[in-house]
């Protein structure tokens, strides 16, 4: 079997890593024909941390393809990306083609893919934040419907799809992220020791992250998150998004606390660290919700809405917008629930994936014929 896999950011890398690190389990335990996958990143965000080291620390295998779309208006970047994953379709004759979640590369994947009749498997299917104002939100909607698999990391999902008519193709396997953080956590903690750079110690500080536009570009949401931070008054550690930063220096009236150190972009095997490390978590991530929950940080939410909502249902996540008051209070946290439930799989999440497309080699050969 063959199979395409189409990422385009570093979260997609690291999970389509633990995939395919099941896929090479798969082929050197399989007695049959093994699965053979392509691996193409569009170019969506270049990260100067995606270099050498990142690919050689995780164990990630290089792609195939770069397609070196980068940034452009999302309807730009869709129609580059459709294009130049049609063309490599046309060369690989993949027999599915695998994508990740909800990015512009997601889409673009899909519908290329969907366009030529090739099979599409939707990794973190049927996640749903309900707003449609969301770009990643549309992606998520529209990957969904074009697609033939469609693994769901948790019941809720599964329910989304349902209450969308997707019944069939419907699987729920967990959540790869699950399956990364378990691999790479280990890899964290016997590489590095960010905590001894920083000068800080276990749960003595907060963790703060912010990059959605909604925030950063938005004068009055951004002051009220710095002025949150500020009344705070614990030590915050607050890795600097490239767009963020341009929004701080492009004005002076939004002024960072004393308490906050800002930083550098860190490394992923450096993030995870810090995340397992902090006393608690401010954040408009979807990824570090899910990875705060699943290691064990309380997790503040600094937005109207998450496609997450099982973490906040389960009371480790607060869901808080940009509004001063319920940052504070939240952050201040007060009693935890006694209970941390397993909402995301086992960590086995792309071992079933794997096993699901290889039952797909008969209809994939009936198709073929």
């Amino acid at each position: 079997m063959h199979i395409l896999t189409i990422v385009g950011a570093r979260p997609q890398f690291i999970k389509a890593a633990a995939v395919s690190r099941a896929i090479r389990r798969h082929n050197a335990a399989s007695g049959g024909a093994p699965i053979q996958e392509v691996l193409v990143h569009t170019g969506q965000h270049y990260d100067e941390n995606m270099s050498q080291v990142f690919f050689d620390e995780l164990n990630i295998p290089h792609p195939d393809y770069n397609l070196g779309v980068g940034s452009l208006s999302h309807g730009a970047q869709t129609g580059r990306m459709l294009e130049a994953i049609e063309q490599v379709l046309l060369v690989e004759k993949p027999d599915c083609v695998l994508v990740y979640g909800d990015t512009n590369s997601t889409l673009a994947g899909a519908l290329a893919a969907a366009k030529l009749h090739i099979p599409v498997a939707h990794v973190e299917a049927g996640l749903r934040s309900f707003n449609r104002r969301m770009p990643e939100e549309i992606n998520r909607v529209l990957t969904d419907h074009v697609s033939r698999l469609l693994f769901c990391p948790t019941e809720t999902a599964v329910r989304n799809l349902a209450a969308e008519g997707i019944g069939s193709g419907v699987h729920q396997v967990g959540d790869v992220m699950c399956d990364a953080l378990r691999h790479n956590k280990e890899l964290a903690e016997n590489r590095i020791d960010v905590l001894s750079q920083f000068g800080v110690q276990p749960k003595q500080y907060l963790l703060a992250t912010v990059h959605w536009p909604s925030n950063t570009d938005d004068e009055a949401r951004l002051a009220a998150i710095l002025r949150a931070f500020r009344q705070i008054g614990d030590p915050i550690l607050w890795p600097l998004h490239p767009r963020t930063r341009k929004a701080l220096a492009a004005n002076d009236a939004l002024l960072v606390p004393d308490s906050v150190r800002m930083l550098d972009p860190v490394s992923y095997l450096e993030m995870l660290q810090l995340e397992a490390n902090a006393r608690c978590i401010l954040t408009d991530s979807g990824g570090i919700q899910k990875e705060a929950y699943l290691l064990g940080v309380p997790c503040v939410t600094l937005r109207d809405d998450t496609e997450w909502v099982e973490t906040v249902d389960a009371g480790w996540n607060k869901l808080v917008g940009a509004d001063t008051e319920l940052i504070v209070a939240a952050a201040r946290l007060g009693d935890l629930p006694a209970h941390r439930p397993d909402l995301f799989g086992d960590g086995h999440a792309a071992e079933r994936i794997v096993g699901i497309l290889g039952k797909q080699r008969c209809s994939v050969a009936q198709r073929c014929a």
